[in-house]
Protein backbone atom coordinates (compact mmCIF):
# COMPACT_ATOMS: atom_id res chain seq x y z
CA UNK A 1 0.00 0.00 0.00
CA UNK A 2 1.23 3.42 -0.81
CA UNK A 3 2.63 5.93 1.87
CA UNK A 4 0.89 9.35 1.90
CA UNK A 5 4.91 10.32 0.92
CA UNK A 6 4.28 8.08 -2.65
CA UNK A 7 0.90 8.40 -3.32
CA UNK A 8 -0.38 10.81 -6.01
CA UNK A 9 -3.59 11.16 -8.04
CA UNK A 10 -2.64 12.84 -11.34
CA UNK A 11 -3.70 12.66 -14.72
CA UNK A 12 -1.00 11.09 -16.75
CA UNK A 13 -0.87 11.64 -20.44
CA UNK A 14 3.14 10.39 -22.12
CA UNK A 15 4.70 11.04 -24.68
CA UNK A 16 3.87 9.33 -28.08
CA UNK A 17 5.97 6.27 -27.28
CA UNK A 18 7.55 3.81 -29.62
CA UNK A 19 9.75 5.04 -32.58
CA UNK A 20 7.62 5.92 -35.52
CA UNK A 21 6.80 8.13 -37.47
CA UNK A 22 4.54 10.14 -34.93
CA UNK A 23 6.40 9.38 -32.14
CA UNK A 24 8.05 11.69 -29.41
CA UNK A 25 11.68 10.03 -30.06
CA UNK A 26 11.88 10.85 -33.63
CA UNK A 27 9.75 14.24 -33.16
CA UNK A 28 12.03 15.88 -29.70
CA UNK A 29 14.75 17.87 -31.29
CA UNK A 30 12.67 21.10 -30.30
CA UNK A 31 13.04 20.06 -26.66
CA UNK A 32 16.43 19.29 -27.50
CA UNK A 33 17.45 23.11 -27.99
CA UNK A 34 16.87 23.65 -24.50
CA UNK A 35 18.79 20.43 -23.48
CA UNK A 36 21.77 22.42 -25.39
CA UNK A 37 21.13 25.78 -24.49
CA UNK A 38 21.19 24.17 -20.65
CA UNK A 39 25.07 22.03 -21.36
CA UNK A 40 27.51 25.22 -20.32
CA UNK A 41 24.77 26.52 -17.46
CA UNK A 42 24.83 22.92 -15.95
CA UNK A 43 29.03 22.56 -16.04
CA UNK A 44 29.45 25.71 -14.72
CA UNK A 45 26.57 25.03 -12.01
CA UNK A 46 28.15 21.68 -11.09
CA UNK A 47 31.83 23.09 -11.44
CA UNK A 48 31.18 25.68 -8.99
CA UNK A 49 28.42 24.40 -6.78
CA UNK A 50 29.03 20.64 -6.06
CA UNK A 51 30.20 20.24 -2.97
CA UNK A 52 32.90 17.00 -3.08
CA UNK A 53 33.12 17.38 0.79
CA UNK A 54 29.97 17.33 1.95
CA UNK A 55 29.26 14.29 3.78
CA UNK A 56 27.64 12.10 3.00
CA UNK A 57 28.03 13.56 -0.81
CA UNK A 58 29.49 10.21 -1.32
CA UNK A 59 29.61 7.10 0.37
CA UNK A 60 32.69 4.87 0.69
CA UNK A 61 31.70 3.07 -2.32
CA UNK A 62 31.96 6.45 -4.69
CA UNK A 63 28.46 5.64 -6.02
CA UNK A 64 27.09 9.00 -7.66
CA UNK A 65 23.20 8.54 -7.94
CA UNK A 66 21.61 10.81 -10.44
CA UNK A 67 17.85 11.09 -11.32
CA UNK A 68 16.34 12.78 -14.63
CA UNK A 69 12.71 13.48 -13.82
CA UNK A 70 10.37 13.66 -16.24
CA UNK A 71 12.60 10.83 -19.06
CA UNK A 72 9.97 10.36 -21.55
CA UNK A 73 11.36 7.48 -24.21
CA UNK A 74 14.37 9.72 -25.07
CA UNK A 75 17.10 10.61 -26.85
CA UNK A 76 17.36 13.99 -25.14
CA UNK A 77 17.61 12.21 -21.59
CA UNK A 78 20.74 10.38 -22.34
CA UNK A 79 21.83 13.70 -24.00
CA UNK A 80 21.43 15.70 -20.80
CA UNK A 81 22.75 12.83 -18.67
CA UNK A 82 25.70 12.87 -20.50
CA UNK A 83 26.81 15.88 -20.27
CA UNK A 84 26.39 15.99 -16.02
CA UNK A 85 28.61 13.08 -16.19
CA UNK A 86 31.13 14.84 -18.26
CA UNK A 87 30.74 17.77 -15.84
CA UNK A 88 31.48 16.24 -12.36
CA UNK A 89 34.26 14.15 -14.25
CA UNK A 90 35.98 17.03 -14.95
CA UNK A 91 35.01 18.62 -11.02
CA UNK A 92 36.48 15.27 -9.52
CA UNK A 93 39.59 14.96 -12.38
CA UNK A 94 40.63 18.66 -10.69
CA UNK A 95 40.85 17.11 -7.08
CA UNK A 96 44.04 15.59 -6.38
CA UNK A 97 43.01 13.18 -3.90
CA UNK A 98 39.58 11.87 -5.99
CA UNK A 99 40.03 10.05 -9.32
CA UNK A 100 37.08 10.55 -11.38
CA UNK A 101 37.45 7.12 -13.07
CA UNK A 102 36.71 5.76 -9.81
CA UNK A 103 33.31 7.51 -9.48
CA UNK A 104 30.65 4.93 -10.68
CA UNK A 105 26.90 6.46 -11.68
CA UNK A 106 23.57 5.02 -11.11
CA UNK A 107 20.93 6.85 -12.76
CA UNK A 108 17.22 6.82 -12.29
CA UNK A 109 15.20 7.75 -15.13
CA UNK A 110 11.82 8.74 -14.22
CA UNK A 111 8.55 9.05 -15.58
CA UNK A 112 4.91 8.56 -15.30
CA UNK A 113 3.76 4.78 -15.14
CA UNK A 114 2.57 4.56 -18.55
CA UNK A 115 5.81 6.01 -19.97
CA UNK A 116 7.04 3.86 -22.38
CA UNK A 117 10.08 2.80 -20.34
CA UNK A 118 10.99 -0.21 -23.30
CA UNK A 119 11.49 2.18 -25.68
CA UNK A 120 13.71 3.93 -23.44
CA UNK A 121 16.00 1.29 -22.35
CA UNK A 122 15.99 -0.08 -25.89
CA UNK A 123 18.08 2.90 -26.72
CA UNK A 124 20.20 3.34 -24.09
CA UNK A 125 23.36 4.49 -25.54
CA UNK A 126 26.57 2.09 -25.66
CA UNK A 127 29.04 1.94 -24.12
CA UNK A 128 27.73 3.81 -21.00
CA UNK A 129 29.56 5.38 -17.70
CA UNK A 130 26.13 4.64 -15.66
CA UNK A 131 24.02 1.91 -14.49
CA UNK A 132 20.30 2.51 -15.28
CA UNK A 133 17.34 2.24 -13.64
CA UNK A 134 13.45 3.03 -14.43
CA UNK A 135 11.72 4.55 -11.67
CA UNK A 136 7.99 4.75 -12.97
CA UNK A 137 5.56 7.31 -11.26
CA UNK A 138 5.18 10.82 -10.47
CA UNK A 139 7.36 13.55 -9.54
CA UNK A 140 4.90 15.67 -8.06
CA UNK A 141 5.23 12.77 -5.03
CA UNK A 142 8.03 10.42 -3.54
CA UNK A 143 10.36 8.30 -5.67
CA UNK A 144 12.87 7.62 -4.22
CA UNK A 145 14.42 7.02 -0.64
CA UNK A 146 15.54 10.08 2.02
CA UNK A 147 19.34 11.19 1.43
CA UNK A 148 19.67 8.87 -1.88
CA UNK A 149 20.04 11.10 -4.38
CA UNK A 150 23.24 13.33 -5.07
CA UNK A 151 21.77 15.12 -8.08
CA UNK A 152 18.38 15.42 -9.89
CA UNK A 153 17.74 17.01 -12.72
CA UNK A 154 14.87 17.98 -14.75
CA UNK A 155 14.27 19.25 -18.42
CA UNK A 156 10.82 20.40 -20.70
CA UNK A 157 8.57 18.85 -17.68
CA UNK A 158 7.64 21.20 -14.79
CA UNK A 159 5.62 23.22 -17.59
CA UNK A 160 3.10 20.13 -17.48
CA UNK A 161 0.83 20.10 -14.67
CA UNK A 162 -0.28 17.22 -12.34
CA UNK A 163 -3.64 18.28 -13.95
CA UNK A 164 -6.25 20.61 -15.49
CA UNK A 165 -6.86 22.90 -12.78
CA UNK A 166 -10.50 22.15 -11.23
CA UNK A 167 -13.46 23.46 -13.19
CA UNK A 168 -11.76 25.57 -15.72
CA UNK A 169 -13.67 22.90 -18.17
CA UNK A 170 -16.82 22.98 -16.22
CA UNK A 171 -19.33 25.49 -18.20
CA UNK A 172 -21.14 25.97 -14.80
CA UNK A 173 -18.00 27.07 -13.38
CA UNK A 174 -17.42 31.18 -12.37
CA UNK A 175 -13.51 29.57 -13.66
CA UNK A 176 -14.83 28.03 -17.18
CA UNK A 177 -12.14 28.44 -19.28
CA UNK A 178 -14.88 28.66 -22.82
CA UNK A 179 -13.02 30.49 -25.39
CA UNK A 180 -9.55 28.66 -25.46
CA UNK A 181 -8.22 25.15 -24.93
CA UNK A 182 -4.83 27.25 -22.23
CA UNK A 183 -4.11 29.72 -19.93
CA UNK A 184 -4.23 32.52 -22.17
CA UNK A 185 -2.90 34.66 -19.22
CA UNK A 186 -5.94 37.55 -20.06
CA UNK A 187 -9.13 36.24 -17.69
CA UNK A 188 -8.34 36.40 -13.91
CA UNK A 189 -9.87 33.77 -12.51
CA UNK A 190 -8.79 30.72 -14.92
CA UNK A 191 -5.18 32.58 -14.40
CA UNK A 192 -5.57 32.17 -10.69
CA UNK A 193 -6.48 28.45 -11.22
CA UNK A 194 -3.55 27.67 -13.47
CA UNK A 195 -1.50 29.39 -10.92
CA UNK A 196 -2.88 27.62 -7.72
CA UNK A 197 -2.72 24.29 -9.48
CA UNK A 198 0.99 25.30 -10.60
CA UNK A 199 1.58 26.44 -6.38
CA UNK A 200 0.28 23.44 -5.48
CA UNK A 201 2.51 20.97 -7.87
CA UNK A 202 5.84 23.10 -7.06
CA UNK A 203 5.16 22.74 -3.18
CA UNK A 204 4.69 18.71 -3.83
CA UNK A 205 7.74 18.86 -5.87
CA UNK A 206 9.93 20.59 -3.72
CA UNK A 207 9.34 18.98 -0.47
CA UNK A 208 9.72 15.59 -2.52
CA UNK A 209 13.22 16.75 -3.80
CA UNK A 210 14.15 17.86 -0.13
CA UNK A 211 13.28 14.49 1.31
CA UNK A 212 15.34 12.86 -1.58
CA UNK A 213 18.49 15.01 -1.97
CA UNK A 214 21.10 14.70 0.37
CA UNK A 215 22.42 17.98 2.10
CA UNK A 216 23.91 19.97 0.05
CA UNK A 217 22.63 18.33 -3.49
CA UNK A 218 21.63 19.64 -6.49
CA UNK A 219 18.33 20.43 -8.14
CA UNK A 220 18.99 21.72 -11.81
CA UNK A 221 15.35 22.94 -13.64
CA UNK A 222 15.09 23.78 -17.04
CA UNK A 223 11.91 24.87 -18.34
CA UNK A 224 9.91 27.56 -20.09
CA UNK A 225 8.25 30.77 -19.01
CA UNK A 226 6.84 33.45 -19.56
CA UNK A 227 8.66 36.85 -19.24
CA UNK A 228 7.20 39.14 -16.24
CA UNK A 229 3.91 41.02 -17.09
CA UNK A 230 3.39 38.66 -20.65
CA UNK A 231 0.52 36.63 -21.37
CA UNK A 232 1.07 33.06 -22.83
CA UNK A 233 -1.01 34.56 -25.80
CA UNK A 234 1.85 37.33 -26.86
CA UNK A 235 3.63 34.22 -27.20
CA UNK A 236 4.43 32.05 -30.35
CA UNK A 237 3.12 28.84 -28.34
CA UNK A 238 0.07 30.29 -27.02
CA UNK A 239 -0.60 31.35 -30.67
CA UNK A 240 0.05 28.03 -31.45
CA UNK A 241 -2.39 26.39 -28.78
CA UNK A 242 -4.89 28.93 -30.63
CA UNK A 243 -4.69 27.54 -34.06
CA UNK A 244 -4.92 23.70 -32.27
CA UNK A 245 -7.92 25.40 -30.47
CA UNK A 246 -9.55 27.02 -33.80
CA UNK A 247 -8.62 23.47 -35.52
CA UNK A 248 -11.51 21.90 -32.91
CA UNK A 249 -13.94 24.39 -33.27
CA UNK A 250 -13.52 23.87 -36.84
CA UNK A 251 -14.31 19.89 -36.63
CA UNK A 252 -17.18 20.93 -34.27
CA UNK A 253 -18.85 22.90 -36.56
CA UNK A 254 -18.61 20.02 -39.06
CA UNK A 255 -20.07 17.66 -36.22
CA UNK A 256 -16.67 15.67 -36.43
CA UNK A 257 -16.53 16.23 -32.85
CA UNK A 258 -19.04 17.74 -29.85
CA UNK A 259 -19.18 20.67 -28.96
CA UNK A 260 -19.43 20.27 -25.47
CA UNK A 261 -15.93 18.40 -25.64
CA UNK A 262 -14.59 21.18 -27.01
CA UNK A 263 -15.49 23.30 -24.42
CA UNK A 264 -14.35 21.56 -21.59
CA UNK A 265 -10.83 21.00 -23.11
CA UNK A 266 -8.26 22.26 -21.38
CA UNK A 267 -4.17 21.40 -21.93
CA UNK A 268 -2.66 20.75 -18.71
CA UNK A 269 0.39 23.17 -18.77
CA UNK A 270 1.54 25.89 -17.78
CA UNK A 271 4.58 28.82 -17.99
CA UNK A 272 5.16 30.79 -14.77
CA UNK A 273 7.54 34.19 -14.84
CA UNK A 274 10.88 34.01 -13.56
CA UNK A 275 9.39 36.22 -10.20
CA UNK A 276 6.62 33.71 -9.95
CA UNK A 277 8.69 31.00 -9.38
CA UNK A 278 11.52 32.61 -7.78
CA UNK A 279 8.90 33.57 -5.06
CA UNK A 280 7.35 30.46 -5.12
CA UNK A 281 11.00 28.46 -4.13
CA UNK A 282 12.23 30.96 -1.50
CA UNK A 283 8.27 30.50 -0.02
CA UNK A 284 8.76 26.76 -0.01
CA UNK A 285 11.90 27.04 2.23
CA UNK A 286 13.31 23.79 0.99
CA UNK A 287 16.37 25.20 -1.30
CA UNK A 288 18.61 28.18 -1.69
CA UNK A 289 18.69 29.68 -5.10
CA UNK A 290 22.18 29.31 -6.21
CA UNK A 291 21.96 30.01 -9.09
CA UNK A 292 19.24 31.63 -12.00
CA UNK A 293 19.41 32.52 -15.40
CA UNK A 294 16.89 33.22 -18.17
CA UNK A 295 16.87 34.03 -22.00
CA UNK A 296 14.84 34.71 -24.72
CA UNK A 297 14.20 31.19 -26.71
CA UNK A 298 13.46 30.88 -30.11
CA UNK A 299 10.48 33.29 -30.62
CA UNK A 300 9.45 32.54 -34.03
CA UNK A 301 8.23 28.57 -35.02
CA UNK A 302 11.32 27.61 -37.42
CA UNK A 303 10.31 24.20 -38.19
CA UNK A 304 7.92 23.76 -41.48
CA UNK A 305 4.34 22.83 -41.28
CA UNK A 306 4.97 19.43 -41.67
CA UNK A 307 7.91 18.75 -38.89
CA UNK A 308 6.09 21.35 -36.32
CA UNK A 309 2.99 19.15 -36.63
CA UNK A 310 4.95 15.52 -36.07
CA UNK A 311 6.44 17.62 -32.62
CA UNK A 312 3.32 19.24 -31.48
CA UNK A 313 1.35 15.41 -32.00
CA UNK A 314 4.16 13.52 -30.27
CA UNK A 315 4.00 16.06 -27.46
CA UNK A 316 -0.32 16.28 -27.48
CA UNK A 317 -1.77 13.22 -28.66
CA UNK A 318 -2.52 11.13 -25.57
CA UNK A 319 -4.22 14.49 -24.17
CA UNK A 320 -6.06 14.78 -26.70
CA UNK A 321 -7.44 11.08 -27.41
CA UNK A 322 -8.57 10.42 -23.87
CA UNK A 323 -10.83 13.34 -24.20
CA UNK A 324 -12.34 12.88 -27.69
CA UNK A 325 -11.50 9.43 -28.27
CA UNK A 326 -9.27 7.61 -31.10
CA UNK A 327 -11.24 8.48 -34.49
CA UNK A 328 -10.72 12.16 -34.41
CA UNK A 329 -7.01 12.63 -34.29
CA UNK A 330 -5.78 11.93 -37.62
CA UNK A 331 -8.31 14.34 -39.02
CA UNK A 332 -7.27 17.00 -36.31
CA UNK A 333 -4.00 17.24 -37.28
CA UNK A 334 -4.37 17.04 -41.25
CA UNK A 335 -6.66 20.53 -40.15
CA UNK A 336 -3.66 21.74 -37.45
CA UNK A 337 -0.84 21.18 -40.85
CA UNK A 338 -2.72 23.03 -43.00
CA UNK A 339 -3.93 25.88 -40.74
CA UNK A 340 -0.23 26.31 -39.87
CA UNK A 341 1.03 26.55 -43.10
CA UNK A 342 -2.16 28.94 -43.80
CA UNK A 343 -0.82 31.33 -40.87
CA UNK A 344 2.91 30.51 -40.86
CA UNK A 345 3.37 34.29 -40.90
CA UNK A 346 1.56 35.23 -37.97
CA UNK A 347 4.57 33.91 -36.06
CA UNK A 348 7.04 36.27 -37.53
CA UNK A 349 5.15 39.28 -36.25
CA UNK A 350 7.13 41.90 -34.41
CA UNK A 351 4.28 41.82 -31.60
CA UNK A 352 5.51 38.16 -30.68
CA UNK A 353 7.30 37.40 -28.04
CA UNK A 354 9.35 34.73 -27.00
CA UNK A 355 9.23 31.86 -24.64
CA UNK A 356 12.07 32.07 -21.99
CA UNK A 357 14.52 29.94 -21.37
CA UNK A 358 14.70 29.14 -17.27
CA UNK A 359 17.84 27.65 -15.89
CA UNK A 360 17.78 26.95 -12.47
CA UNK A 361 20.08 25.34 -9.91
CA UNK A 362 19.28 24.56 -6.27
CA UNK A 363 20.73 23.25 -3.12
CA UNK A 364 19.30 21.45 -0.39
CA UNK A 365 19.30 23.24 2.65
CA UNK A 366 20.90 21.18 5.38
Amino acid sequence: MATDETKVLQESYPMNGGDGKVSYARNSFAQRTSVDASKKFISEAIADLLDTELNPILDSSNRFQIADLGCASGPNTFYAVQNIIDAIDRKYSMIKHQKSQALEYQVFFNDHVNNDFNTLFRSLPSPRRYFPVGVPGSFYGRLFPKDSIHLMHSSNSLNWLSRVPKDVGDINSPVWNGDSIYCTGTVKEVVEAYSSQYKKDMNNFLNARALELVAGGLLVLVLGGVPNGVSLNQTGIGKDYEIIGSCLVDMANKGLISKEKVKSFNLPLYYSSPNEIEKLIEDNGSFSIERMETFPGKGKLIYNSQMWTMIVRAALEAIIRNHFGNEMVEELFGYYSKKHMDNVSIFNGDDVISLLHLNIVLKRKN
